[in-house]
């Protein structure tokens, strides 16, 4: 299937090392990616897919580096982080009262903050798509995988 991510990885130059909770959220959300995804650049008609991506924070700005499967440059776009603040803070909250809640409390408390934690992510996954339109076109649950692996870039 030629509309896909065969690969991913995240530049962590400079970035604040994760916490064990944020390194195994970014671990799930990669595995699940490179087992379902849907990934296409519209105007890359010579490089049909599948894809390697590689993500990034530079000067502020968050890079989608997109290249074949033998490594040929396809595309690159940056994406303000501006879009992304509010419900990237809001995620960051809900998770660490989510592992808070894992340690101690009683499942029905969890499953109420897990719904809360999903219906942020899927609202950070729309505003993914959003900021990608025109760019790259991503399914929903790649949508809601991606941005996961923005917050990991974002952490700290």
């Amino acid at each position: 299937m030629p509309n896909r991510l065969i690969a991913i990885d995240i530049d962590d130059r400079g970035l604040v090392k994760p916490t064990p909770e944020m390194d195994q959220e970014r671990k799930v959300a990669i595995f699940d990616l490179l087992e379902e995804n849907s990934f296409a650049i519209p105007r890359a008609a010579e490089f049909p897919g599948p894809y390697r991506l590689l993500l990034a924070l530079r000067e502020g700005r968050l890079v989608f580096a997109v290249s074949s499967q033998d490594g040929d440059k396809v595309a690159e776009f940056h994406l303000s982080l501006g879009p992304f603040r509010q419900v990237v803070k809001d995620y960051f909250q809900i998770c660490e009262s989510y592992f808070e809640a894992v340690r101690n409390l009683p499942p029905a408390r969890i499953e109420a903050i897990d719904m809360a934690r999903r219906g942020i992510h899927n609202e950070g996954a729309r505003v993914l798509q959003e900021r990608l339109e025109g760019k790259a076109v991503v399914d929903a649950a790649t949508a809601r995988r991606l941005f996961t692996l923005i917050c990991v870039v974002q952490w700290g």
